[in-house]
């Protein structure tokens, strides 16, 4: 792979062949949304958010940006912007990985296993460390109302 450009273009690929619902956003193979669902038996089963991919004119070498269009409640997501705090993604990033490793490695392992001392959401943080039952009743509630919204959009398509 010589160029970021035929990377980009083929990790894309990769990305959609994997069963990825993938959305472009204008033209360009630099951003796009993708349909991410919360991993099995964790509080995110059934759940399914649309999550917002830039890529940096410097992919593979620099880390995509990644961001939660469709609200979620997690200790390490901005409830407000989507940010996702994910030392992978954001300090450890080698060209290594691609957007496969993104959607089926690190958002999975950032929704199984929530860092509260690392908090985008101090909200969701605090009580996760103070209430671990009423943070999983809330994180619980939280994704199947949003399942429930889901299903209610897709009947009036």
């Amino acid at each position: 792979m010589s160029s970021p450009s035929k990377r980009r273009e083929m990790d894309l690929m990769k990305l959609m062949m994997s069963d990825y619902k993938v959305e472009m956003i204008n033209d360009g193979m630099q951003e796009f949304y993708v349909d991410f669902h919360g991993p099995k038996e964790s509080l995110y089963q059934g759940g399914v958010w649309k999550i917002r991919v830039e890529l940096p004119d410097a992919y593979p070498y620099r880390s995509p940006s990644i961001g939660f269009v469709t609200k979620i409640c997690h200790p390490n997501v901005d409830e407000m912007s989507g940010s996702v705090c994910l030392d992978v993604i954001n300090q450890t990033w080698s060209p290594m990985f691609d957007l496969v490793n993104v959607f089926e490695v690190f958002l999975p392992q950032l929704l199984l296993y929530p860092n509260p001392s690392d908090p985008l959401n101090g909200e969701a943080a605090a009580l996760m460390m103070r209430d671990r039952p009423a943070y999983e009743q809330k994180v619980k509630g939280c994704t199947d109302r949003m399942t429930a919204h889901l299903q209610i959009g897709l009947q009036h398509k």
